[in-house]
């Protein structure tokens, strides 16, 4: 009778030991859903939207352009030879005109920012021009 209480108490507890151990394989498997959605959020869905915006950006190049590379140099785009390549001319010499990779191009500048903003300046300054004839 003894040997049976013990068996019986030995097969209780080795339940409990698989129940916990059940327990703890639940929560290491959420641990390791969890960081895995976390790991798109941060670092895979913001790379996807920067590469779209950057598509999105280069189906608007055309010769003429105006552009900044990555390294921040400003040019004009001259042609277009293929998908992947560009040939830019920087300065005031017409002799300089280097060909690169569409990837190497940050920002295209539009022209008619630029001129919105040169009007939106003189604005500001004719305004400060009022204020400083009304102090006096």
């Amino acid at each position: 009778m003894f040997l049976l209480s013990v068996l019986s108490s030995a097969d209780a507890g080795a339940g409990q030991a698989t129940m916990g151990t059940g327990t703890g394989i639940g929560m290491l498997v959420f641990y390791i859903v969890f960081f895995v959605i976390m790991i798109y959020f941060i670092m895979v869905k913001p790379q996807k939207k920067q590469t779209q915006k950057h598509e999105e950006m280069m189906s608007h190049l055309k010769p003429g352009v105006s552009i900044m590379t990555t390294s921040g140099f400003f040019g004009t785009v001259i042609d277009i030879p293929d998908d992947e390549t560009v040939i830019v001319e920087f300065g005031n010499n017409k002799n300089c005109r280097i060909p690169m990779h569409q990837k190497a191009i940050a920002e295209i500048e539009d022209p008619d920012s630029a001129v919105d903003d040169g009007d939106a300046s003189e604005e500001v300054k004719e305004d400060k021009k009022e204020d400083k004839k009304s102090k006096k």
